[in-house]
């Protein structure tokens, strides 16, 4: 896929919401809690115009039942893609709009995206300097598959920084 980075647009957060609220009448009976995370949900962040929720459900296993259901509406059925406990589901193929990531409710994986969040959103000048790559980057690789493990070292330091600032906030 082409490398489509944006200024922030306070459209994401509503169209999370509208998401999440239509994915909880697709999983009908199963307790799901939404998050919105990634650059989209931090104002100000440039970011892929792609909506990163995660859902936080009790048992991942039951997720796949709706992998049929998804994949008739238009969702891309990715598995784990690459993360053992997590379900991915991507919806609007080449023109992307968001990626689903479902982790079981014990998962480390819901701590770290949630904690590297509320980092960027406590330190708006750490989200300017991870900006600030992220359009550096994009001027030298045209398509995701470069991009995005050019930035991973990078992401890599930011997230240790974020633990780091939520052990000691946490204390």
């Amino acid at each position: 896929m082409e490398v489509r980075l944006s200024d922030y647009k306070e459209e994401w957060a509503k169209r999370f919401r509208e998401e999440a609220e239509y994915l909880r009448s697709v999983f009908d009976g199963v307790e799901i809690r939404f998050e919105h995370f990634g650059s989209t949900a931090v104002p100000g962040m440039k970011a892929k115009p792609v909506i990163d929720m995660m859902g936080i459900v009790d048992d991942i296993n039951r997720m796949d039942l709706f992998n049929d259901r998804l994949a008739s509406l238009g969702y891309d059925v990715a598995g784990d893609w690459g993360i053992p406990g997590r379900r991915l589901f991507r919806k609007g193929g080449e023109q992307r709009t968001h990626h689903i990531h479902f982790y079981q409710s014990d998962s480390s994986q819901i701590g770290r995206h949630l904690i590297f969040r509320d980092y960027l959103l406590s330190h708006p000048e750490e989200a300017a300097r991870y900006s600030r790559f992220k359009e550096q980057l994009a001027q030298r690789y045209e398509r995701t598959n470069e991009y995005s493990p050019a930035k991973k070292a990078f992401v890599s330091e930011m997230e240790q920084l974020a633990l780091a600032w939520h052990s000691q906030t946490n204390e």
